[in-house]
């Protein structure tokens, strides 16, 4: 085989195909948008790759030689496949199947992932969710390697190479159960706040300081945090079954809950939700739409919105 057969390109081969269905030269030229000239001038490349003449004079204009008779069949399958690798892809939400692989700690998954779910399982049923740990993971390099297609993260923790979009702001309340002997009141001011025993979240486990008591020194106060524990989600058991208080991110609180929400007696910063997503899934049609289906539900306050 020559050896400059590897240097076909496409145009090339889009060409042998139109002389070999149009048997003429100028007629090939015609379907191809092109001039005839352009068109000889290519046929003379495909002769000297293939080492053959591949087409002869005819008083009807040109046949095509044993070799070129050879190369239609898998020449029109190779530019059936090229065709439809350059296709855009489509992207039907009711009957698609894929794996949507998302990052995210306790609280996302409690505040977007489930309403997201809630949503997607009615409009695209053959999608599946795999929900991993957000906490502790090098988030960009599995993003980068597709071993996560999206991250619910902050901003301060969202890589700048990558792709991001807002979701919302969330704020912190105080909460115990409804029952709790200070429940009655409708605010509780900074003393009683101090002297009461509080609960926390500490993803890492074991601290007892979080952002509540970064705000407390600053106002030269402190408070007592009795309990850490690991998770958001175990939280509202604990403080239905005891006298601690917590503050938690708003959106933690459901209807159901059987706790009680009051204003923290101070000024303690809130935090933004962010959804993250790596260059590799930006263009992919059923990534696009699962990103869009989010944004959509955060614009409508559709995500654990109070």
């Amino acid at each position: 085989m020559p050896t400059n057969i590897k240097n076909l390109d496409l145009n090339l081969l889009k060409a042998l195909d139109a002389l070999l269905d149009e048997r003429s030269v100028t007629r090939a030229a015609e379907r191809l948008s092109l001039t005839q000239p352009a068109v000889s001038g290519m046929l003379t490349r495909l002769r000297e790759s293939f080492d053959d003449p591949l087409f002869v004079r005819t008083q009807r204009g040109i046949a095509p030689t044993l070799r070129a008779q050879a190369l239609a069949g898998p020449l029109k399958e190779l530019l059936c496949n090229a065709e439809a690798l350059l296709r855009p892809q489509g992207f039907d939400p009711a009957t698609a199947h894929m794996t949507l692989r998302i990052a995210a700690t306790d609280y996302a998954l409690q505040a977007v992932v489930l309403p997201f779910l809630a949503v997607l399982r009615q409009r695209a049923p053959g999608v599946c969710v795999a929900v991993v740990p957000a906490q502790h993971l090098p988030l960009h390099e599995r993003l980068e390697r597709g071993d996560i297609d999206l991250a619910l993260i902050t901003p301060e923790n969202t890589a700048p190479d990558l792709h991001a979009r807002r979701l919302f702001d969330e704020r912190y309340v105080c909460v115990m159960r409804a029952d709790h002997p200070d429940a009655r009141r409708r605010c509780l001011s900074l003393a009683r706040f101090c002297e009461l025993d509080h609960a926390l979240v500490s993803y890492g486990g074991g601290s007892f300081r979080g952002v509540t008591d970064e705000a407390l020194e600053r106002l030269g106060r402190q408070r007592r945090v009795a309990l850490s524990v690991t998770s958001f989600l175990v939280l509202p058991e604990i403080l239905r079954s005891s006298d601690l208080i917590a503050v938690v991110p708003q959106r933690l609180v459901t209807p159901d809950s059987g706790l009680v929400v009051l204003e923290p007696p101070l000024e303690i910063p809130g935090f933004t939700k962010t959804a993250a997503w790596h260059e590799r899934t930006h263009r992919s049609p059923g990534h696009q739409w699962a990103r869009e289906l989010l944004f959509e539900l955060a614009e409508n306050d559709g995500l654990g919105a109070p």
